[in-house]
């Protein structure tokens, strides 16, 4: 749960870099969350609003998380952008999302691992 908070309190940080473990944490937690608000949905009867209003609430989260994902790799944050071109694009994100950090300090900032 902390890896999940550290995110969401540095939700407009798109700089830095931020480790495998920070992002697939985050990742994680997102789901779980969902599929909870999936279940209590079915239950009440809603149409998907509180879904909606939690995705609306962690997308800037999860860019800025994205973006230092890819910052740790030695990549622009920009290539967030390839994920629009369908199957393709996921697979590409996927790989550079599960990358080792750069071993040394790069341009986005000092080794986090360290």
């Amino acid at each position: 749960m902390e890896w999940y908070l550290k995110v969401i309190t540095n939700y407009v940080g798109f700089q830095g870099r931020a480790r495998r473990k920070e992002y697939w944490m985050f990742v994680l937690f997102n789901i779980i969350i969902s599929i909870g608000l999936a279940i209590i949905e079915a239950i009440i009867g809603t149409n998907q609003v509180l879904s909606f209003i939690y995705s609306l609430a962690v997308l800037l989260p999860s860019l800025a998380v994205g973006f230092r994902r890819l910052h740790d790799t030695g990549k622009s944050g920009w290539w967030l952008l390839i994920g629009l071109i369908p199957l393709i694009g996921s697979i590409i994100l996927l790989v550079f999302f599960c990358q080792d950090s750069d071993a040394n300090d790069n341009q986005y900032g000092p080794n986090p691992k360290s």
